[in-house]
């Protein structure tokens, strides 16, 4: 029996994933894209309309830098798709002035030179009268700063990697992955329907099924279920092209985040901190809770007191998989080299995936990193 043979197998074709077929196929590598579900399907982490995209990272000044490489390829990205990925609108950003958002934002502002505005709750009110702001908070506003439209982006990167020579296959189960031959440098079998395919180098990019794949590494990992809502708003008072930022909020009930009225669905918004645990991705409840949508209620009730928060328009449920620290982990696995992967994203990755994709092109073909990857390494979590 002749067995199917690619320079890389990529496993998982959400928003990372469809990165890394673009960009391994974009340098001529013969590479195969596998996924379960259609593209830019709706039962991963890569969906819900839009994702924010922000420069000045409070998470961590270190991930500045694969950041503005993520806006590049962005804008790249662009030029070859028909229809707007990126909606510049600002992200305003509020919360205590010794909380983790604000001084995140001033720290990573500080060290990369980058555009952020310090504003007085006053000042932001008087510019922007759809948000309430404390009075003792602090405030920040990322003019380079907007959304992203999720499903279009990876869209864009599938259409690229096909133009680019790369095959894609879904409605598929990969049922694992093994090294063959006597050493693991003479490449991978890869059991997909009961059949193997093999590769010279991998890329496992499996969000919430990561652990099945990668499970040394992310059976530590805490799968959460995130209900996303849309609102129904005054688009002349929340429209995108008011001049209405998009925003992220750290409250004493968690962080909120959100966007402007777009398509005519109103405004969305979602708690990012908290989450019940998903036992089983394939199996995640995606029915609506009262109760997760009455925390974004009173959030929107409170601090964007124009947006009805009565009249719900729509809901989603997405999973973020977290990690220990909620870092990212992007690596190769030291056993068995030529597999590269990313993981962990804990919901903040997607912004970062036109970036994370060509990183991990670079790491499968054996070519030059420029970035510091300490902060997203595997094996920081092997002590203790």
């Amino acid at each position: 029996m002749t067995t199917e043979h690619f320079d890389i197998i990529v496993i998982g074709t959400g928003g990372v994933g469809s990165s890394a077929l673009f960009h391994s196929a974009k340098r001529g590598a013969k590479v195969l894209g596998l996924d379960r579900f259609p593209p830019a399907h709706d039962r991963g982490s890569s969906h819900g309309q839009t994702r924010l995209i922000r420069q000045a990272y409070f998470e961590h000044p270190d991930y500045v830098p694969l950041l503005l490489r993520a806006y590049e390829l962005w804008e790249e990205l662009q030029s070859g798709f028909e229809e707007q990925l990126y909606f510049e609108t600002g992200v305003l950003e509020a919360g205590p002035v010794d909380g983790e958002l604000v001084p995140g934002v001033l720290q990573s502002a500080a060290e990369h030179d980058l555009d952020v505005e310090h504003l007085t709750p006053h000042e932001a009110h008087a510019r922007w009268p759809q948000y309430w702001i404390p009075e003792h908070y602090g405030v920040v506003f990322e003019r380079r700063a907007g959304f992203l439209m999720v499903e279009r982006c990876v869209q864009a990167h599938l259409d690229g990697a096909i133009q680019a020579g790369a095959t894609i296959r879904t409605g598929v189960e990969v049922q694992g992955w093994q090294p063959f031959g006597s050493h693991p440098q003479q490449g991978y079998a890869v059991t997909v329907d009961g059949q193997l395919i093999t590769a010279d180098k991998l890329i496992i990019t499996a969000g919430a099924w990561s652990p099945t794949l990668l499970p040394d590494i992310a059976g530590k990992f805490q799968i959460l279920r995130k209900p996303l809502h849309w609102f129904t708003a005054d688009e002349n008072t929340y429209g995108t092209d008011t001049g209405c930022p998009s925003f992220l909020f750290e409250v004493p009930e968690g962080h909120f985040y959100g966007f402007t009225a777009h398509d005519g669905r109103g405004v969305k918004a979602a708690k990012h901190s908290g989450g019940g645990v998903v036992a089983d991705p394939l199996n995640v409840d995606r029915s609506l809770d009262e109760s997760e949508r009455g925390e974004v209620q009173n959030f929107l009730r409170r601090y964007l007191p124009d947006v009805d928060a009565d009249s719900p328009e729509d809901h989603t449920v997405c999973m973020y998989t977290m990690s220990p620290d909620s870092h990212f982990v992007i690596d190769r696995l030291k056993l068995f080299p030529g597999v590269a992967f990313a993981c962990g994203l804990s919901g903040h990755g997607f912004k970062f995936t036109s970036a994370i994709g060509e990183l991990l092109a670079l790491l499968a073909l054996d070519e030059n990193v420029p970035y510091q990857l300490e902060l997203f390494a595997a094996d920081r979590f092997e002590s203790g």
